[in-house]
């Protein structure tokens, strides 16, 4: 891998805190992710499962993590499985994982190939009466293909029908929600990389240039800085294309006058940064321009200063859009008689603002987490309000990564990334 690896003693802990979670007498299964193909002999890139990551720090293809941490036979409590390399895998896909440096990484004792995992699973599941298993229960998951761990679960029922399942999602969703300091400092270096291609692009970006060629210009600075590139499908959206909140095309000539929407952030580790930043082409504001730029930068600080310990998500999302309507109300897009009759379930400041100010951050770009309960301390969260004026081909967003922190409210970790319009200005035109 491109990056430095953590150090063991993360994962350690990760499993700790998992398994304290676990009923007694319980064993847990974690796959890793399949390698999906594309056309012919095609693959895609792989991307470990983060869960599996998260616990163990493996960054490899065909590994299973058993935990059973009550198993009376103390060797069997931890083991990690490994796809056992050899001459010819060495030749055509490079080099493997060792046990010795599975363990380095990891932290786990017993390693194992996995043509061992059947026998050895076997074996815990007779000691053990519980078993968790693992799927994808993000809130906003669209599961189409069948995954290696639904797989597994289909087989395991199967062989194993009077054990009592449970789902380990949720334990997930509550460890990985909360960041440990190790996870935040490879977040601030995902954004500091993120900053340099900003500050790359600012210098670069001009009338006549293509949203294309400023796509480049960001993955080379990312990958340089050991990225292995873009955290998710950027959005490089001039003029009206930033009123289209997914725009991946990338493909149009930036125009002299216009706003360029730039959706666009590194990885570093598989953590994710996400960053927007909105500039003028030409270099300099409009007068509607930077009203409306000043309008979501205002709530942008706000929302950044009421997302704090304890509150719901809910709730904050409401008080962000009381906020922007007055915001809207100044910018002549809204009067009293829309608020009055607008209908609850979809305000009328939805109109110009329709998607949510914040989600959780981390492994996943959307990442796991509560959306419901309280908000805690080491809570990792983006801030990204935005106005999209469709009659006037006007879309601006903003957007930051946050830390929730105990008694000192947050700690912005894209603090360096120019937000301010006269400092955008000032290096645009240095």
């Amino acid at each position: 891998m491109k990056y430095q690896p953590l150090s063991s003693s993360l994962y350690i802990k990760n499993r700790e805190k998992f398994c304290y979670k676990l009923a007694e007498g319980s064993v847990a299964v974690f796959h890793s992710n399949d390698i999906m193909p594309t056309n012919a002999d095609g693959t895609m890139r792989f991307r470990q499962n983060n869960d599996l990551f998260y616990l163990t720090g493996i960054d490899q293809e065909e590994t299973i993590l058993l935990v059973a941490p009550d198993c009376p036979n103390p060797h069997m409590r931890e083991i990690l499985f490994l796809r056992e390399t050899n001459e010819h895998i060495a030749i055509w896909e490079g080099h493997k994982y060792t046990k010795e440096e599975a363990e380095a990484t990891s932290g786990i004792k017993n390693i194992q190939w996995l043509a061992n995992f059947d026998q050895i699973f076997n074996t815990v599941m007779a000691l053990c009466c519980n078993i968790y298993l693992n799927t994808n229960e993000h809130l906003r998951a669209g599961v189409v293909v069948e995954t290696k761990d639904a797989r597994f679960i289909k087989e395991c029922k199967e062989r194993f029908p009077l054990h009592n399942y449970h789902r380990s999602a949720p334990i997930m969703h509550k460890l990985r929600g909360v960041k440990e300091k190790e996870e935040i400092d490879q977040l601030q270096i995902a954004c500091d990389i993120t900053e340099k291609g900003f500050r790359r692009v600012l210098s670069f970006v001009k009338p006549g240039v293509t949203e294309y060629e400023i796509e480049a210009e960001y993955l080379h600075e990312f990958v340089r800085n050991r990225s292995k590139g873009f955290a998710y499908e950027p959005i490089i959206a001039s003029g009206a294309s930033a009123c289209v909140l997914h725009y991946v095309e990338n493909h149009k000539e930036c125009l002299a006058g216009e706003m360029l929407l730039m959706d666009v952030a590194a990885e570093y580790g598989n953590y994710n940064a996400d960053m927007t930043r909105t500039i003028p082409v030409s270099g300099r504001f409009t007068e509607r321009q930077r009203a409306v730029y000043d309008a979501v930068l205002r709530v942008q600080k706000e929302a950044s200063h009421i997302l704090r310990i304890g509150t719901n998500i809910q709730d904050y999302h409401k008080e962000v859009g009381l906020i922007m309507q007055s915001e809207l109300v100044g910018l002549g897009l809204l009067d009293q008689t829309d608020i009055k009759n607008q209908n609850p379930d979809w305000p009328a400041y939805k109109k110009y603002f329709m998607h949510g100010t914040s989600h959780h951050l981390g492994l996943d770009v959307h990442d796991v987490g509560t959306m419901h309960g309280p908000i805690k301390p080491g809570m990792v969260f983006t801030v990204e309000p935005g106005i999209y004026i469709q009659e006037e081909g006007l879309g601006i967003r903003l957007e930051n990564n946050i830390v929730i922190q105990e008694g000192k409210g947050y700690f912005d970790l894209m603090r360096n990334i120019p937000v301010e319009a006269e400092e955008i200005e000032e290096l645009m035109n240095s």
